[in-house]
């Protein structure tokens, strides 16, 4: 199945009155955890990732909670191992930012659901970065053509995306 119509058929594609995460307004939102808790749409989101990625990187990392699940799908597929980035660094345990088995130069992509202004993503690389993680490419689902792109290649980062938002509707 095509992913457009996944994501139509599940219901992941909404329209009204949205507030998004960068605090921007939008008469649509993209659903993708709706789609990513459908084991038969994640494991074509996987699918569609995994002949996406340009070369195969070290690590495959997801940003807690979102693309966590994207994330593991791919992981699973390819059998490259994960990590998992918090927004915030524990404050118990060992206190970690970043969770799974990161060596200072390994290649690190990162996956994400979606992307409007890239803030969160923007902190997710460089909290990887000051493990010592070289990141080139983020992989999102959506690239919501709102600025997010350009933003990752202010730092040095190349935004790969299943669907443009412009694709969508």
């Amino acid at each position: 199945m095509d992913l457009k119509k996944a994501l139509a058929d599940c219901g992941a594609l909404r329209y009204g009155e949205f507030t998004l995460a960068s605090g921007e307004r939008s008469d649509y939102y993209v659903d993708i955890k709706k789609a990513s808790t459908r084991p038969d749409i994640l494991s074509i989101i996987a699918a569609a990732m995994e002949g996406r990625m340009a070369e195969r990187p070290d690590r495959i990392a997801g940003v807690v909670l979102g693309s966590i699940p994207l994330a593991t799908a791919l992981s699973l597929r390819s059998g490259i191992p994960l990590l998992m980035v918090r927004k915030e660094r524990k404050a118990h345990g060992t206190g970690s930012s970043v969770e799974g088995d990161l060596q200072e130069g390994m290649r690190v992509l990162v996956v994400e659901d979606v992307i409007t202004s890239a803030g969160s993503v923007i902190e997710a690389v460089e909290q990887l970065r000051a493990q010592g993680a070289e990141v080139d490419t983020v992989l999102a689902v959506i690239d919501r053509e709102a600025g997010g792109r350009e933003a990752l290649r202010e730092r040095g980062v190349r935004l790969e995306a299943l669907l443009a938002a412009s694709e969508l509707f």
